[in-house]
């Protein structure tokens, strides 16, 4: 009887165990049933492009174009999503890390070569034709440029500041504005801001500034026009490295903003506290004469809420040493994850025609990367500021941060806080060098550990 239940046992054990080897195969083979379709579906479906177009008009020219390939490429079709430039970046590092990433996506070349440092976007370099490659400014090359030639997005529309300038309160204080020819420089500035600073009622409180700036996040814009002034922030040291400095050319740029602040006090004190689009309604109602360091899509705010009756219009930009301004393309990229990167290159070709990225530009009021699209009449209207735009186009330069590993952090943890405190009047211009100097070590120091190099 013992040696009957024994085997019965064991028999059942045996069985147990064969079922469950059954559903383990099962399962298995499922999964590779599931894999090969999700794989097939991949290979077959359509591409998934993100855009963050989000003015009407760009909204509206991306989707038609992308309509219009479709049309032309019923064998592989693209999927428009609409993306948020407020979630944008954690979206994009949720995807690389889960692999569930769209296989085109538009973001700025000062996030994307972070991203390629990480190793998630892919090369592009093999892909792209010579048309392309020859027509695109050689400047926006160079922010998306590895120094192994790889390049980690295709440039369409670059981000440029301007100054704004309120035609009729500058006739009214005689002042003549600047030109191509005859540019301003910073103490030219400074003179026409005192002048066009007023208390117009005599009491006591001032009802028209010279200028405004939105110095609510400065980085980008202390970043980019330290360059006019001959610095950078970031110098090479004698072993190679990028190392932080704030040396007499980025202390001038510094302090001339905030003698206009607190010495001269022809800068309103709002600018402290707010971006520059939450300064346009000020400027618009004639409360600035001057904005300072707008982006270029800002005059499409202007034509659309400005009175009939306001008259204004945008200065070259300003001189320093140089007129010599930092720029931040916006550019399309491929993630390396994407098992179609030569399918994808040819949508992004097919969106940035020269035809195609006139017109994607003209709708984001920005400037576009082909000298081809520069040339279009379009670009060439005084009207709405746009000359003065496209022939700022030669004083663009990429700064020595770009590809800098870190970069991003270091400017929303080191350059932005102290540079408010130090518009905020609460440290001294010796003290803001100083912290910027100690704090950026703190962070850069360990990407350098790492061994990160663009």
């Amino acid at each position: 009887m013992r040696r009957l239940i024994s085997f019965l046992l064991y028999y059942k054990g045996f069985l147990i165990a064969g079922a469950l080897a059954l559903v383990v195969i099962s399962f298995y083979i499922a999964g590779e049933r599931s894999m090969r379709h999700a794989e097939s579906r991949e290979q077959t479906g359509p591409l998934k492009f993100l855009s963050l177009a989000w003015q009407v008009d760009a909204v509206a020219a991306v989707q038609e174009i992308t309509a219009q390939w479709n049309d032309e490429h019923p064998e592989q079709s693209v999927q428009f999503i609409q993306g948020s430039w407020n979630a944008i970046h954690d979206y994009l590092i949720t995807g690389f890390e889960t692999g569930d990433i769209p296989d085109i996506f538009h973001y700025e070349s000062a996030i994307v070569v972070d991203f390629a440092l990480r190793g998630y976007v892919a090369d592009l370099s093999p892909y792209i034709s010579d048309e392309l490659r020859n027509d695109i400014l050689p400047v926006d090359w160079a922010s998306v440029t590895r120094s192994t030639g790889e390049v980690v997005g295709i440039p369409f529309i670059n981000e440029s500041f301007l100054v704004l300038y309120n035609q009729d309160l500058l006739e009214e204080a005689g002042i003549i504005p600047p030109t191509f020819e005859e540019p301003w420089s910073w103490d030219d500035l400074s003179v026409a801001a005192q002048k066009l600073t007023l208390d117009k009622n005599s009491d006591g409180i001032t009802d028209q500034w010279g200028l405004a700036m939105g110095l609510r996040r400065s980085a980008n814009f202390i970043m980019n026009h330290s360059i006019a002034f001959g610095g950078s922030f970031f110098y090479h040291d004698e072993d190679g490295n990028l190392v932080t400095r704030v040396s007499e050319p980025e202390q001038d740029l510094l302090g001339r903003i905030s003698s206009m602040l607190y010495e001269e006090k022809t800068m309103s004190p709002s600018s402290v506290g707010k971006s520059s689009t939450e300064m346009m309604p000020g400027f618009l109602s004639g409360k600035y004469a001057m904005l300072v360091g707008v982006g270029s899509w800002a005059r499409q705010q202007v034509v659309e809420n400005a009175d009939e009756n306001f008259r204004w219009s945008v200065m070259p930009p300003m001189k320093a040493k140089t007129q010599a301004m930092g720029l931040n393309t916006q550019t399309l990229s491929i993630p390396k994850s994407c098992t179609r990167q030569a399918k994808a290159m040819e949508f992004i070709e097919f969106l940035l025609s020269s035809e195609n990225m006139t017109r994607l530009a003209a709708s984001d009021w920005m400037m576009p990367a082909r000298k081809s699209s520069l040339a279009d009449p379009m670009f060439q209207e005084s009207s709405n500021g746009w000359k003065v735009v496209t022939e700022s186009a030669q004083y663009l330069s990429a700064g020595p941060w770009v590809g800098l590993p870190g970069y991003i952090e270091w400017k929303s943890r080191v350059a932005n806080p102290v540079f408010q405190e130090f518009f905020s009047g609460r440290i001294s211009l010796e003290e803001t060098a100083d912290r910027i100097e100690k704090e950026s070590n703190s962070v850069l120091a360990r990407y350098q550990v790492r061994g990160l190099k663009w």
